[in-house]
């Protein structure tokens, strides 16, 4: 990134690995874009309010923690359980048996705030859907589809930026699926 590159990534709030990944994808364009609260914007009701959208427009990246799936590297080599990504819009809630199905797991849990750092590189509530640390297996909801533009965290709690839902799955690498927890 050159210096000026860098500089107005500082100035919009974007977490600099977050900022890096944007250029690795060819797509620096978007650190304009980015919105900075003076609040933390955590969750996803949070985001929806400082933003003045619809909670479905938030798009949420969650980590779970996978066991014993043939889908997954060395999943049951290891102690723990594999991180795996999933992209869910924020008036949802993630459905953890059908993520366990999608994967042919045993086993999925929601991943502790240690792993989800260590994994992403970023905090819980300013997880972004792609420029993580480490590469993981990427699920996303379709529901993200129902609308023209979803908002996602910028690698810190106090920043958003928006995208196209195809756009945004495409550049995290995700796999379309329907592990949305469907109301009674």
């Amino acid at each position: 990134m050159t210096t000026t590159a860098a500089t107005d990534a500082e100035n919009f709030g974007v977490h600099p690995r977050f900022a890096a990944a944007l250029r690795e994808l060819g797509i620096e364009d978007l650190v304009p874009q980015v919105r900075r609260f003076p609040e933390a914007t955590r969750t996803a009701a949070e985001a929806a309010a400082a933003l003045g959208c619809e909670l479905s427009q938030i798009c949420k990246s969650l980590i779970f923690a996978a066991w014993g799936s043939p889908l997954l590297e060395r999943s049951r080599e290891l102690g723990g359980g594999v991180p795996v990504l999933v992209l869910m819009d924020g008036a949802s809630r993630v459905d953890v048996e059908l993520v366990r199905k999608e994967l042919g797991a045993e086993k999925v849990t929601r991943a502790k705030a240690d792993v989800v750092r260590e994994t992403t590189g970023y905090a819980i509530g300013g997880v972004p859907p792609f420029g993580h640390r480490t590469r993981t297996r990427v699920l996303a909801d379709r529901s993200l589809f129902g609308h023209d533009v979803v908002w996602a965290a910028a690698g810190t709690p106090y920043t958003v930026f928006p995208m196209a839902p195809h756009d945004l799955v495409t550049h995290a690498g995700g796999t379309l699926v329907d592990v949305r927890e469907l109301s009674a």
